[in-house]
């Protein structure tokens, strides 16, 4: 059932990956620019449902919108969704808390609890380097996490800063969970089936938060969102047809190019300014996955499908 892999090129699967970033990065930022006035249920539905125009875009120039959409194993994507729609809607959340660099360092703990979730789950080896490898992500993970917990005593700002980095943290433990989801379903289901079903999901999920509160936002804050969805869509696409052109050990790297992306939007649009321990932290966490990224390529678990493309965004 798997699509017919295209030639490699590695030059166009890395700028691929970096627009994928660029474009997760200002969706993010796009919804920070809310300030948390709509609530992250409705968010999650925004980005959603304006994402379908640019996913059925990408499907149709695929050639795939009729047999992308066949699945044997619906339950399968209605699980993922509810554990990859969990992970959205808690980053979203995370978002209207905390700077957006600490948002982004936070959520690079999703490759590294994807590997201890993978060998919970799915019985695969985790042998020293890739255990050093997530001690270290783990350390750095505390690293950033340490200053907004010990603030908790100051104020509603510390509060609220403690707050959104463990929504942000959840919503990366989550987002790993939706990988090990990902990885089994990648046996039978298409890279299309598996970004459709995931889009159609999160937003009839997202309508289950309805009756807590859903606003009529301002217009200024509905065109953020639309225009967030429409991005969002557009970086899935381009994220998916990235493992088409180039081994996933070669652009998976480039995740951690968002760091710099979300510190110069982070500087100029919101004048934020990303404290050491943010930084440090950020940089521990980028040498794990960089550590497990080359460990799983030199045991040849490469898993470079088509299929790997929902990650700590959807």
């Amino acid at each position: 059932m798997q699509a017919t892999r295209c030639t490699m090129n590695p030059t166009l699967g890395i700028f691929l990956k970096l627009g994928a970033v660029i474009a997760f990065v200002l969706m993010q930022a796009l919804i920070k620019a809310t300030e948390g006035r709509v609530p992250p249920g409705e968010v999650v539905f925004f980005r959603s449902f304006f994402a379908f125009p640019a996913i059925l875009a990408w499907l149709a120039w695929r050639r795939e919108l009729r047999v992308g959409l066949r699945t044997d194993r619906p339950m399968s994507h209605v699980w993922r969704g509810v554990v990859g729609t969990s992970a959205m809607g808690l980053g979203f959340a995370g978002l209207a808390l905390l700077p957006l660099p600490e948002v982004t360092a936070l959520s690079y703990a999703a490759p590294i609890l994807t590997v201890v979730f993978a060998a919970m789950f799915l019985g695969e080896q985790v042998r020293a380097v890739r255990l050093f490898a997530v001690g270290l992500g783990m350390a750095g993970v505390m690293i950033v996490l340490a200053p907004q917990l010990t603030a908790v005593g100051n104020g509603d700002l510390g509060a609220t800063q403690a707050l959104g980095a463990v929504l942000v943290l959840m919503g990366a433990t989550f987002a790993a969970l939706a990988q090990i989801f990902i990885r089994k379903m990648v046996a039978t289901e298409r890279a299309a089936t598996v970004v459709f079903y995931f889009t159609l999901s999160s937003m009839l999920l997202s309508l289950l938060t309805l009756p807590f509160g859903w606003v009529m936002p301002s217009p200024r804050d509905a065109g953020l969102l639309v225009l967030a969805g429409l991005v969002g869509g557009v970086g899935q696409g381009l994220l998916t047809s990235a493992y088409r052109f180039a081994h996933a050990s070669v652009v998976a790297p480039f995740d951690y190019a968002s760091m710099l992306f979300a510190i110069a939007i982070a500087y100029f649009i919101f004048a934020e300014v990303p404290t050491g321990a943010t930084l440090a932290g950020a940089a521990l966490i980028v040498g794990a996955g960089i550590l497990i990224i080359w460990r799983e390529r030199q045991l040849g678990l490469d898993r470079d499908r088509p299929r790997k493309v929902m990650t700590p965004q959807g």
